[in-house]
């Protein structure tokens, strides 16, 4: 800045400024009010020692107007003379192993199922469908395992219509009724599939029963809801269940406005190794075409490319289709709201707009959990004061977690860096390590992502002690290498129930081994004899073993009226005259104690047990 600027900053004089620079080294070449400082010392001292403090800002000439930062939203609905039909968005929901994916791939008479680990889909995937009348359908492939749980929702709430596929030889199962649930509170209208009718024990109308305990009314019985038994693997019927979708999607008239800026949902979003940050989007209005500049989320980009599910270019997306998107700047979120707007300065506008109010949102949210710790802390405070004013001069002694301050925690842990192909596949995990609420060992999340794992991951995971898991994704090499030279452990995944699995392995591995007990025998008193052995008498149990089997090397127990009178050990076991070492069920038996102060009664029970070391074991159930 300028000697004037300065001067008016500090609300003084230019001569002030003069004046004050000559006690200020450096400053001999700024001697006109035009002058510009540009040592930035010089400005700090000609500063200090006119009573101020510095801090550097922008230029007020350069400050973002506030007022020009905004939200976009959603267009006003459009006339009805601009709407033309759209083909339907379909999607097919159901539980695990149903034969979801198999329906699709026998629409599309490709073979998605071989693709996917271990027959499970784990991502949404979106296929446009052509039949043979010429028409379109937008299909949508939900996962049905239970962690996928939040992405099936998201499923239901971009579709027209759900396609429920149901086991005619497993029936209603859990994501059924989940499935059921969602389309419900998404209000969209549902078709049943009442797929594996060739399979043995195949029973439609058992089926179909369970289906009416779920508030489904199928045509049978005078309802709305259609149900077509079909068989997706050999075919059966399948073009009547495409009749059944082309006639509701008729019946449902659906339109939409082709022109003006675009709007729809991200569905699955990743990062590929060769084409970058990737998005699956479905267009629900305008048409989306190459340097349009959208906005999802936190996230925007200038569409460089889209591609369909074979990974063919196309040009441009019509409201009801699904495409892939490459150019965006940060990676959007699977379930943001897409738009569309006039300019990258406007996409970057909106974006800090969104940022600002995260900010302000999770300051607030911050503060209430602040808050809320320092009444806690007030409360114990308040308790420990009065204790100590109760004391007088007398020492209060620390007490619960003031002692714990100064104490190493040893508190058992398993810290976890999740890396994944998708956003939807890295969000089913978190959700799986959100239902972990056990108190044996900590799970720590240090970090989670989306793409390959690299040497940031590797570093990132060298404090903490953490495994990485790698799910559906590689491993660059110079974070192999990284992590085989620190003892990090990178474990590859692509199913999630087997990485659920390993986790609960590692976890299970430092536990402490407790100490189990194993009831060998019992046997009941029936008099005390007592035995001379010097001066001493000796008091002997006459027993009977009544159950299990005496050893004498085990420990044995003495109860009395449920009270334990000694544990320990043997000094003596005989059967009739002689010393043995295990003694039957029905046998009778003289025992003599290490301890020979006890005296029995008639009545009294003996247990014979032994004990060892077993590992814990976690009580994790995550739903699978």
């Amino acid at each position: 800045m300028t000697v004037h600027q300065l001067a008016e900053a500090m609300d003084k004089n230019v001569d002030h400024i003069f004046e004050t620079m000559i006690y200020v080294e450096g400053s001999d070449y700024f001697d006109k009010p035009e002058s510009v400082i540009t040592d930035w010392k010089v400005l700090q001292e000609i500063v200090k020692k006119s009573g101020y403090r510095s801090k550097i800002v922008s230029p007020p000439d350069k400050k973002q107007d506030k007022e020009e930062l905004k939200d976009i939203t959603k267009r006003p609905p459009a006339p009805e003379d601009q709407l033309r039909p759209r083909p339907p968005v379909v999607t097919i929901m159901g539980h695990v192993d149903h034969g979801k994916t198999t329906l699709l791939d026998t629409l599309r008479q490709s073979s998605i199922v071989k693709s996917e680990f271990g027959g499970i889909t784990q991502h949404i995937g979106a296929f446009s469908v052509v039949l043979k009348s010429g028409e379109r359908i937008t299909m949508l492939d939900t996962p049905g395992h239970a962690a996928f749980s939040a992405m099936r929702a998201r499923g239901a709430q971009a579709t027209d219509i759900v396609v429920l596929v149901v086991a005619a030889d497993d029936g209603v199962k859990e994501q059924t009724v989940e499935s059921v649930r969602m389309a419900k509170e998404a209000e969209v209208p549902i078709i049943v599939a009442i797929n594996k009718i060739d399979k043995p024990g195949a029973d439609i109308e058992r089926t179909k029963r369970m289906l009416a305990q779920l508030g489904l009314t199928l045509e049978d019985s005078g309802g709305d809801v259609q149900a077509v038994p079909i068989s997706a693997l050999k075919g059966t019927n399948v073009n009547t269940l495409v009749e059944a979708i082309v006639l509701q999607a008729e019946l449902m008239d659906l339109k939409a406005d082709y022109q003006g800026l675009v709007e729809g949902t991200i569905i699955e979003s990743k990062v590929d190794q060769a084409r970058g940050k990737l998005a699956t989007a479905l267009v629900s209005r305008g048409t989306l075409q190459r340097g349009s500049v959208v906005v999802a989320g936190l996230a925007w980009g200038k569409v460089r490319s889209m591609f369909d599910e074979d990974q063919q270019v196309v040009q441009q997306v019509t409201p009801g289709m699904a495409t892939q998107v490459i150019g965006w700047r940060s990676l959007p979120s699977a379930g943001d709201l897409l738009l569309e707007v006039e300019s990258e300065a406007n996409a970057s506008r909106v974006i800090k707009w969104r940022e600002e109010n995260k900010m302000k949102a999770k300051a607030i949210e911050d503060l209430e959990v602040i808050q809320s710790k320092a009444a806690e802390h007030q409360e114990v405070y308040k308790v420990q004061l009065a204790e100590k004013r109760k004391l007088g001069r007398r020492r209060l002694k620390p007490t619960g977690p003031r002692q714990k301050q100064f104490q190493v925690s040893d508190e058992l842990k398993v810290s976890v860096l999740i890396k994944g192909d998708v956003d939807g596949s890295v969000e089913a995990i978190l959700d799986l390590l959100d239902t972990y609420d056990g108190t044996l060992c900590k799970l720590e999340l240090v970090h989670y992502g989306i793409g390959s794992v690299t040497i940031s991951d590797v570093e990132l995971a060298i404090p903490f002690q953490a495994i990485i898991y790698s799910f559906n994704v590689g491993v660059l090499k110079d974070a192999e290498e990284k992590a085989a030279s620190n003892g990090v452990a990178v474990k590859k995944h692509n199913i999630i129930y087997k990485l659920f699995d390993d986790l609960k392995e590692e976890m299970e591995k430092i536990l402490p081994t407790v100490e189990v007990e194993e009831r060998l025998g019992e046997a009941n008193v029936l008099e005390q004899f007592l035995i001379t052995e010097g001066k001493k008498k000796i008091p002997v149990a006459g027993c009977r073993c009544v159950k299990g089997v005496l050893k004498k090397n085990a420990k044995f127990r003495v109860v009395r009226n449920e009270e334990i009178l000694f544990e320990g050990k043997l000094d003596s076991m005989r059967h009739l005259k002689n010393e043995v070492d295990t003694i039957k069920t029905d046998l009778e038996c003289g025992l003599r104690l290490e301890d020979h102060s006890l005296q029995f009664k008639s009545g009294d029970t003996i247990i014979c047990y032994i004990t060892h070391q077993q590992p814990q074991s976690l009580d994790w159930d995550p739903g699978f």
